[in-house]
């Protein structure tokens, strides 16, 4: 079994009389190590599945494992705190905080996890380092460019050294010229570190960075290869 595991999953989300069903009996095995893409168009249920394998969200039938515990058996605060030390999270909105510099938003998360201040200073110079960032510790979100903002939720993401990062639509809001970069900066963590790589996109160029390519349509997976 992989460090994910994702059985016979489906979501269904209701309002009023009206449900939708977002995924349908989904099973997925992601191993340790892997770079691996969520693809597909608005509404193929790639986000709910990234929704799912991170916790953020529940399977109302079939099951989520990470390294082999069940998500629906775990309380809430389980989860919460297998996101906290476990999983890292790169939303394509960043979710930065807006009155915090991009030094102090990557600090945030080593102070939820305790780590003492001398070593969150290190590990924050030093993964500002690997983003290209150093320059822009002190800047707040709103003095910085897309992509500086996006580099700094990478940061974010990576400095809790999480065995699993999971990224929804990474190159969005980016030119093609810095979606290549953060993509092969993503990649070299991946090689160096073996952090797990879950991406949901419709964006050929990480599709093309990926090792492997699920593609889903209407909820389920209609092709799965592998590189």
């Amino acid at each position: 079994m992989g460090i994910i595991r994702v059985d016979s999953a489906s979501k269904i989300y209701r309002q009023g009389q009206v449900s939708f069903t977002a995924l349908d009996e989904v099973s997925l095995d992601i191993e340790t190590g892997e770079f691996i893409a969520l693809a597909g168009p608005s509404g193929s249920g790639k986000t709910t599945l990234l929704n799912l394998i991170g916790g953020l969200d529940l399977p109302d039938r079939g099951d989520v494992y990470f390294d082999s515990r069940s998500l629906l058996e775990m309380s809430a605060s389980a989860r919460a705190d297998l996101r906290l030390h476990r999983i890292g999270f790169v939303f394509q909105a960043y979710n930065l905080i807006p009155v915090l510099t991009a030094a102090e938003n990557i600090d945030y998360i080593l102070m939820l996890q305790n780590v003492d201040k001398a070593e969150r200073k290190k590990r924050v110079a030093e993964i500002l380092a690997e983003v290209g960032l150093t320059d822009k510790a002190g800047n707040r979100p709103d003095e910085l460019s897309g992509g500086q903002q996006q580099r700094v939720a990478v940061a974010r993401a990576i400095v809790s050294n999480p065995e699993v990062l999971l990224a929804d639509e990474p190159t969005a809001n980016l030119d093609s010229k810095t979606g290549r970069k953060l993509l092969e900066l993503m990649k070299e963590m991946n090689r160096k570190t073996r952090v797990t790589f879950v991406f949901a996109t419709h964006d050929a160029m990480v599709m093309d960075f990926a090792d492997r390519l699920v593609s889903l349509k209407d909820g389920k997976i209609a092709d799965d290869q592998r590189k």
